[in-house]
Protein backbone atom coordinates (compact mmCIF):
# COMPACT_ATOMS: atom_id res chain seq x y z
CA UNK A 1 0.00 0.00 0.00
CA UNK A 2 1.58 3.46 -1.18
CA UNK A 3 2.00 6.24 0.96
CA UNK A 4 -0.11 9.19 -0.20
CA UNK A 5 -1.54 12.77 1.29
CA UNK A 6 -4.79 14.71 1.94
CA UNK A 7 -5.96 17.87 2.75
CA UNK A 8 -7.30 18.31 5.99
CA UNK A 9 -7.70 21.72 8.68
CA UNK A 10 -6.06 21.22 12.33
CA UNK A 11 -7.31 24.21 15.31
CA UNK A 12 -7.89 24.62 18.80
CA UNK A 13 -10.55 22.49 20.46
CA UNK A 14 -12.65 25.10 21.52
CA UNK A 15 -13.21 26.45 18.16
CA UNK A 16 -11.67 29.46 16.27
CA UNK A 17 -10.14 29.26 12.80
CA UNK A 18 -8.66 26.03 10.99
CA UNK A 19 -5.14 25.82 9.78
CA UNK A 20 -5.41 23.95 6.52
CA UNK A 21 -2.32 21.13 6.01
CA UNK A 22 -1.59 18.64 3.91
CA UNK A 23 -1.12 15.26 5.70
CA UNK A 24 1.01 12.14 5.07
CA UNK A 25 -1.65 9.31 5.90
CA UNK A 26 0.49 6.92 8.20
CA UNK A 27 -1.63 4.18 8.71
CA UNK A 28 1.49 2.74 10.66
CA UNK A 29 1.69 5.17 13.69
CA UNK A 30 -0.56 5.20 16.29
CA UNK A 31 -1.42 8.85 16.59
CA UNK A 32 -1.42 11.72 14.52
CA UNK A 33 1.64 14.74 14.57
CA UNK A 34 1.75 18.09 13.82
CA UNK A 35 4.91 20.02 14.14
CA UNK A 36 5.12 21.75 17.54
CA UNK A 37 5.41 25.06 16.26
CA UNK A 38 2.25 24.82 14.38
CA UNK A 39 0.21 23.77 17.83
CA UNK A 40 1.90 26.47 19.36
CA UNK A 41 0.50 29.20 16.90
CA UNK A 42 -3.08 27.79 17.42
CA UNK A 43 -2.81 28.43 21.31
CA UNK A 44 -2.17 24.43 22.03
CA UNK A 45 -0.46 23.10 25.26
CA UNK A 46 1.06 19.81 25.80
CA UNK A 47 -0.89 17.88 28.14
CA UNK A 48 1.79 15.35 29.24
CA UNK A 49 5.14 14.41 27.75
CA UNK A 50 5.60 10.61 26.27
CA UNK A 51 8.41 8.48 24.94
CA UNK A 52 7.62 7.03 21.12
CA UNK A 53 10.04 4.31 19.95
CA UNK A 54 10.52 5.42 16.25
CA UNK A 55 10.60 2.91 13.00
CA UNK A 56 14.39 2.94 13.51
CA UNK A 57 14.13 1.80 17.22
CA UNK A 58 15.59 5.04 18.01
CA UNK A 59 13.46 6.78 21.60
CA UNK A 60 12.02 10.11 21.46
CA UNK A 61 9.90 12.17 23.68
CA UNK A 62 7.39 14.69 22.75
CA UNK A 63 4.74 16.67 23.88
CA UNK A 64 0.74 15.17 23.45
CA UNK A 65 -2.32 17.32 23.49
CA UNK A 66 -5.47 17.36 21.86
CA UNK A 67 -6.85 19.22 18.63
CA UNK A 68 -9.61 19.55 16.41
CA UNK A 69 -9.24 18.08 12.95
CA UNK A 70 -11.35 18.40 9.78
CA UNK A 71 -11.64 15.72 7.15
CA UNK A 72 -13.53 16.04 4.36
CA UNK A 73 -16.36 18.53 6.18
CA UNK A 74 -16.39 16.17 9.49
CA UNK A 75 -14.88 17.31 12.60
CA UNK A 76 -13.56 15.06 15.53
CA UNK A 77 -11.27 16.32 18.70
CA UNK A 78 -8.29 13.30 18.33
CA UNK A 79 -4.94 12.93 20.18
CA UNK A 80 -1.75 14.53 18.54
CA UNK A 81 2.24 14.30 19.12
CA UNK A 82 3.79 17.53 19.43
CA UNK A 83 6.25 16.96 16.58
CA UNK A 84 8.95 18.42 14.65
CA UNK A 85 9.09 20.86 11.75
CA UNK A 86 7.84 19.34 8.90
CA UNK A 87 6.29 16.41 10.10
CA UNK A 88 1.85 16.39 9.53
CA UNK A 89 1.51 12.89 9.63
CA UNK A 90 -2.72 11.57 10.20
CA UNK A 91 -2.07 8.57 12.41
CA UNK A 92 -4.30 5.27 13.17
CA UNK A 93 -6.58 6.67 16.09
CA UNK A 94 -7.33 9.81 14.37
CA UNK A 95 -8.55 7.60 10.85
CA UNK A 96 -10.61 5.15 13.25
CA UNK A 97 -12.16 8.16 15.43
CA UNK A 98 -13.59 9.63 11.62
CA UNK A 99 -14.60 6.39 10.92
CA UNK A 100 -11.75 6.03 7.85
CA UNK A 101 -9.76 3.44 6.55
CA UNK A 102 -7.49 3.15 3.52
CA UNK A 103 -8.84 1.87 0.47
CA UNK A 104 -6.89 -1.74 0.30
CA UNK A 105 -8.91 -2.30 -2.81
CA UNK A 106 -7.52 0.13 -5.50
CA UNK A 107 -4.28 0.57 -6.98
CA UNK A 108 -4.43 4.79 -6.10
CA UNK A 109 -4.90 4.29 -2.17
CA UNK A 110 -7.60 7.15 -0.97
CA UNK A 111 -9.93 7.02 2.26
CA UNK A 112 -12.80 5.56 2.34
CA UNK A 113 -15.74 5.35 4.89
CA UNK A 114 -14.64 1.87 6.95
CA UNK A 115 -18.28 0.59 6.62
CA UNK A 116 -18.11 0.52 2.74
CA UNK A 117 -15.36 -1.78 2.55
CA UNK A 118 -16.91 -5.12 1.82
CA UNK A 119 -15.53 -7.92 3.60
Amino acid sequence: MGTFYVDIGVGHPHGGDLHPVSALVDTGATYSMMPASLLTTLRLTPLEQAGFRMANGSRVEYGIGEARFNIDGRERTCTVIFGPEGRHLLGATTLEDFGLMVDPTQPNPRLIPAAELLL
